[in-house]
């Protein structure tokens, strides 16, 4: 059994605990499971990148094993009918992208709101982890930002193009995400995450690679604000 003293305030074997505990282990192995899927359609639509895109979707197969076996630490069963309906609404978002031939659409989703999102969860839930999952997800959080690095790169040299339907994207998927996070508050409260420190973070690091791909300052205010009314108190 792992050492569970990382954090004395938070009994990671109470039933408490555990039940909030697999739901969000539910999230995560479903989120890497979409993650894989939509940079398997991304390496069709990118025939030319096929090769990175597949190297990335095997990233996230990768960690998906790695979360299932935190749960397993904690001896919880992930809530997967759960994790279904909180991705659902931003995977149909993907779904109908790709099938339009949309690329930005798809990494806007995917490589930038989705990677921000989870590398902001992940920093916010490392100091209050178990040791087993700590070593897991600060192993996990390194590989994101290579999959970010990928829809920064790519939106960047598209920017010109592309940025109506960047725009576009950010409108469609970013309330999405707020939305998905007010459904977890609860449990985040329980698993001693910040909530607001994980908004400030995610805020600030999608502010930064929407700067990254060719926004102005003013441009990027306006297209990170929509949609934040959801996680207001």
């Amino acid at each position: 059994m792992s050492d569970c003293a990382t954090n004395p305030a938070l009994d990671y074997y109470s039933e408490t605990y555990r039940n909030a505990y697999r739901r969000v282990n539910g999230i995560v192995i479903e989120g890497e499971k979409q993650a894989y899927d939509n940079f398997i359609r991304l390496a069709e639509l990118l025939p030319e990148y096929q090769a990175e895109l597949t190297r990335l979707a095997k990233m996230e197969a990768r960690h998906q094993k790695s979360f299932v076996a935190c749960g397993q630490n904690l001896k919880v069963s992930p809530d997967l009918d759960f994790a279904a309906q909180f991705f659902a609404e931003l995977h149909q978002i993907f779904a109908s992208a790709a099938n339009a031939g949309q690329v930005a659409t798809c990494l806007v989703v995917q490589a930038l709101i989705i990677e921000c999102f989870a590398i902001a969860a992940y920093n916010t839930y490392l100091p209050v982890a178990d040791e087993f999952a700590r070593k897991v997800t600060a192993s996990v959080v390194q590989d994101e930002y290579s999959h970010l690095n990928f829809g920064e790169v790519w939106l960047q040299n598209a920017f010109e193009q592309c940025k109506d339907e960047i725009i576009t994207a950010n409108r469609l998927a970013l309330p999405v995400i707020w939305k998905m996070l007010s459904q977890v508050t609860g449990e985040l409260r329980i698993l001693g995450m910040d909530k607001a420190s994980l908004v400030e973070d995610f805020s600030t690091r999608y502010g930064e690679a929407l700067g990254q791909i060719g926004f102005k300052l003013s441009e990027i205010l306006s297209l990170s604000v929509q949609g934040l009314q959801a996680v207001t108190p």
